[in-house]
């Protein structure tokens, strides 16, 4: 997470809802997260409110491109059976 504060790391970890961010990263975390656990629900209603934010396509995409990349790298990694290193 580069230059993210130690605290910072603990609460986006800990429930990003609390973290202190903005508005902005919430609802970008809120997608991610509904895209991660939920992705057959997601919509054109689901994006609605990111682009009125004044998320460009590309950031968009961007998002949803790191977001299924991590799902898929973790479920190879899950279905190898790939044990966390210390």
């Amino acid at each position: 997470m580069g230059n993210v504060p130690d605290e910072l790391k603990k609460q986006l970890v800990s429930d990003f809802r609390q973290a202190d961010i903005g508005e902005e990263d919430r609802q970008i975390l809120d997608f991610v997260e509904a895209l991660t656990l939920r992705p057959q629900e997601i919509t054109l209603a689901t994006i609605k409110p990111l682009k009125e934010r004044g998320i460009s396509d590309r950031m968009l995409h961007d998002i949803v491109q790191v977001t299924a990349y991590f799902a898929y790298v973790n479920r190879i990694a899950d279905g190898l059976g790939v044990e966390l290193e210390k």
